[in-house]
């Protein structure tokens, strides 16, 4: 029998340990004098608070294993509705508004939600498509109420009273958190409350993180972890869905502010705080650690955030993982740039370290069909490029609703276990460190074999004036050609034929010494490549592929 578990019961666990601490910050504003005014809620008040929703859903008729959406922006009320829900039984679904309006509606309406916890607009484009969401008839709404009926937040909170947590199985689905859609369709990944407390014990474990630190998470999804562990959680000034437009400023306030010592953020994220750091000499003494997914983390990333975290001991970490398998393996910004960059600089791939603890990694033979049994899986040996998969306590066992999804992605193991695809391509070297090498769908099929896009894009983006750069393919499988598409420093990008045929010679001369590279003739440049709307980082290869083709008219 499954084991009771519901993750809601780590926020009720830390207030009663710690009932006055800081559990959320929020910044409400600025004062005349530029400074942050902040709003705070210890332990005892936010569980308090999470109980009085959770009151407010039952009366209203929400009712365990009921799915409803939460489009709310990262706040102290997403978090705080967020564990209300898991406290009642209810299966909570995450959309990312990124994705785009046809992907949105495509996947609320393969969800099928009894209702809707969402700001105003999101209610309004609900009731322009009610005839999608037929089951969706318990709605609350988060801000002022128009001319809709249902509940607003601050009804839900005026109800009294303690909760009796809803006793939810490990197994019990907990959350449906959509992908990005940025290498194909957003699929719905169940999460189940199990593999959530994995979650926060696999990540608190590694990372040597204690009761009473404070994090600034710059992704919703660490807010969570935060209150799970009795960590304070600083809600920083900015548009989660896109980092790459991070107000540098506003982050150095809020760690200044409250003495933060641990920060999530997205490799554009940390580009874009690293670069003001270095323009204007600043330091952050009380950071402990950062953090950073979502995409390799480039080496300048690392070397500027290394010189801007000055605790002893201080580094920032990346975690390596996916939306249905996290975490998997972590490096530090010294084991990068003091053991693995020389190599990465080479085409080596870039190296994501040694798994977590309990989470076993292979390489198998690249296939692109489903494979049922892991006893039809080919295993390569050391050091040999193949497909990743992985298994874990937290890695999740399905896609909702999508069982042709799940086959490609899920290879069951004779012990009722299963290991997760996670779609990208490397190997693992004679020290156990595992090496990414790219996606499996960006891999270029050339006539002479396989060309890997992180392996090649690294050899490139060693020119000083390239800021980044992407392998696409030209032509169809088995025969395509590879082609390079390169996004120049800012200040950089050639504005004369006479520039870009310098910088193209440069980049080819690179590319001849390089047996990785030598191949490879086609180099455009691009003013910004297309990235995903998640993490800002992830290059959107098919996209620039058809870019490419249409450059050179193919």
């Amino acid at each position: 029998m499954s084991q009771i578990v519901n993750i809601a019961s780590r926020l009720a666990e830390s207030a009663v340990n710690a009932p006055d601490r800081d559990a959320v910050v929020q910044p409400r504003g600025r004062r005349k004098d530029g400074s942050y005014q902040y709003e705070v809620w210890t332990f005892r008040q936010f569980d308090e608070e999470c109980d009085r929703l959770a009151n407010g859903f039952v009366q209203m008729g929400v009712k365990p294993g009921m799915r409803m959406v939460l489009f709310v922006p990262f706040s102290r009320e997403f978090l705080a509705l967020t564990f209300a829900l898991f406290k009642a039984g209810v299966t909570i679904v995450l959309i990312d508004p990124g994705m785009g309006r046809t992907n949105i509606f495509r996947c609320l309406e393969e969800v099928q939600p009894d209702g809707f916890v969402a700001i105003p607009i999101v209610h309004v484009a609900r009731l322009a498509n009610r005839r999608r969401f037929p089951q969706a008839r318990l709605n609350v709404t988060v801000g002022r109420r128009w001319f809709w009926g249902g509940q607003t937040y601050r009804q839900l909170a005026q109800t009294a009273g303690p909760f009796e947590m809803v006793e939810t199985k490990a197994k019990d689905p907990a959350a449906v958190i959509y992908t990005s859609g940025s290498t194909g369709t957003p699929k719905g990944v169940v999460y189940e409350h199990g593999m959530f407390d994995a979650q926060v014990d696999m990540i608190r474990d590694f990372y040597g993180v204690e009761p009473g630190e404070v994090d600034l998470p710059g992704f919703p999804l660490f807010g969570l972890f935060n209150a799970a562990m009795g960590v304070t959680t600083v809600i920083p000034d900015m548009d989660p869905t896109r980092p790459a437009d991070v107000n540098p400023e506003n982050i150095i306030q809020h760690i200044s502010d409250w003495n933060v010592t641990q920060a999530f953020g997205s490799p554009a994220f940390w580009n874009k705080v690293g670069r003001h750091c270095e323009e204007q000499d600043v330091t952050f003494p009380t950071l402990l650690r950062g953090m950073s997914a979502g995409g390799p983390v480039p080496n300048h990333v690392l070397e500027r955030m290394s010189r801007a975290m000055t605790r002893e001991g201080a580094e920032l970490h990346t975690p390596y993982g996916a939306t249905e398998c996290l975490p998997v393996a972590s490096i530090s910004s010294d084991q990068v740039l003091h053991g693995t960059a020389e190599q990465t600089r080479q085409g080596a791939g870039t190296c994501v370290g040694r798994p977590f603890p309990d989470v076993e990694v292979r390489i198998i033979e690249i296939t692109d069909g489903p494979i049922a049994s892991i006893n039809e899986a080919t295993q390569l040996p050391t050091g040999e490029i193949g497909e990743i998969i992985v298994r874990s306590r937290s890695a999740t066992r399905e896609y909702d609703r999508q069982p042709t999804a799940t086959a490609l992605a899920k290879i069951a193991d004779a012990d009722t276990s299963f290991w997760h695809r996670m779609g990208d391509v490397g190997y693992l070297d004679e020290d156990g460190r595992l090496w990414f090498c790219g996606r499996k769908a960006h891999i270029v099929h050339t006539a002479k074999g396989r060309t890997f896009s992180v392996r090649c894009e690294a050899i490139f983006n060693e020119h000083p004036n390239v800021y980044r750069s992407a392998l696409v393919a030209l032509g169809d499988r088995p025969s395509q050609r590879p082609a390079i598409v390169v996004e120049p420093e800012p200040g950089h990008y050639p504005e004369t034929s006479a520039d870009e045929a310098r910088f193209r010679q440069e980049l080819l001369g690179i590319a001849v010494r390089n047996k990785l590279t030598a191949s490879i003739e086609k180099i455009l440049f691009h003013r910004s490549l297309p990235v995903d709307t998640r993490h800002n980082v992830k290059i959107n290869r098919e996209q620039l592929a058809i870019w490419a083709a249409e450059q050179l008219g193919q």
